[in-house]
């Protein structure tokens, strides 16, 4: 279950499916992402194919990222079997 958001603009196309504040190109697969992430359990549970998932490090070390277009990503982080700090970024 998704515990906790950092983008607020994900959080609000998360809850009510608002496209403000993300990419509206990129609302498919984030809506894929997302459902997958509120039935996660672990970070397995998240390993498609094309979503390229990863474990980050250095200041994001605990976090993994699943991609979505070029340069953007999503990235959280499991907290037993929940996830947290949800964010949506352009990576580099």
């Amino acid at each position: 279950m998704i515990k906790s958001f950092r983008h607020k603009g994900l959080k609000k196309f998360y809850t009510t499916g608002s496209k403000a504040g993300i990419q509206a190109r990129h609302a498919p697969k984030l809506r894929r992402i997302l459902g997958l992430l509120g039935a996660a359990t672990k970070a397995e549970d998240v390993n498609l194919p094309g979503f390229r998932l990863h474990t980050l490090t250095g200041k994001q070390k605990g976090f993994y990222s699943v991609w979505i277009n070029g340069n953007w990503r999503v990235i959280f982080r499991f907290t037993g079997e929940d996830v947290e700090l949800v964010d949506y970024l352009d990576y580099h």
